[in-house]
């Protein structure tokens, strides 16, 4: 009301009525002692003494509200420790960190990578960004991202080669496995391409060393959104075929459950949720 200088504006804006808002004003200047307003015209004023008041009153509740940030600020503050599939990692959570850490300024966020892609046994890690089955020892989990894989190759690979017009094309170009030949061999039985061998092409031990290859016209990687979904955008890998068969495993979040409650795995399993569900739909 002091703010609008007006009793029937102050009622509309915190949707009550007049009656309630003199009512109160009565009751606060009884408590008081003193007048806080006096008609002006068609409207009211506050009085001399009723001016200060609000003064003291908005610095009081300036004063609760600056102490509600830093409380805020405090319970996004401290140590957030991400254990994260190296894949994943270097090729998606690298690139949209920035984000998280811009939102919340006073968390120290510490990224680590495990031996294993399904490994959720490293202590002193908060979170676990983890590639497997739902195997997790206890552990809680959350499914984050199933995976749908499909054959990526540089436009100039297609173009040295001729062209690959169907699967079985792939019979005449090399193909980069990760570890051993299950990806290829999974998709080319989905796609019934029974003239290509599975087994043929290079077998890497790092999907780092997989998609580098890929990229350099070297053969067909299988890919998914996660790990070849930037590449793929940028346009220098591409879908020779658009069909694209569900992986065996997927990316699930997975902590102790000591852990979940604390303010900063909170906030970061409802980004990274949210971050990858906006990419799903604008890539959809």
């Amino acid at each position: 009301m002091a703010r609008l200088g007006s009793v029937t504006r102050a009622a509309a804006e915190l949707n009550i009525t007049r009656s309630a808002i003199s009512h109160q004003l009565r009751f606060l200047e009884q408590e008081l002692g003193f007048a806080l307003v006096e008609r002006d015209g068609r409207g009211v004023a506050l009085t001399p003494r009723g001016e200060s008041y609000a003064r003291e009153v908005r610095k009081a509740l300036q004063t609760l509200s600056d102490a509600r940030a830093r409380s805020a600020d405090a319970a996004l503050s401290g140590r957030l420790v991400i254990s994260c599939a190296p894949g994943f990692a270097s090729f998606w959570l690298c690139a949209e960190i920035g984000e998280f850490q811009k939102a919340h300024r006073q968390a120290r966020i510490s990224i680590v990578t495990p031996k294993r892609i399904d490994d959720v046994s490293a202590a002193g890690v908060d979170i676990y960004i983890a590639f497997g089955q739902r195997e997790w020892g206890g552990k809680w989990y959350e499914l984050l991202a199933n995976l749908h894989e499909t054959p990526v190759c540089s436009p100039t690979l297609i173009n040295a080669s001729g062209g690959l017009a169907e699967p079985n094309d792939l019979a005449k170009v090399t193909l980069l496995h990760l570890g051993d030949h299950s990806d290829w061999t999974q998709w080319l039985s989905a796609a019934e391409a029974d003239e290509v061998d599975p087994a043929q092409g290079i077998v890497f031990s790092d999907m780092h060393l997989v998609i580098a290859a890929a990229l350099a016209g070297q053969g067909v990687a299988i890919g998914d959104p996660i790990i070849a979904g930037g590449a793929l955008s940028a346009g220098r890998l591409v879908r020779p075929f658009a069909l694209a068969v569900r992986a065996d495993s997927s990316y699930y979040l997975v902590a102790d459950r000591g852990r979940l409650k604390q303010p900063l795995v909170k906030a970061f399993r409802s980004w990274i949720k949210g971050r990858l569900a906006a990419a799903e739909t604008a890539g959809a």
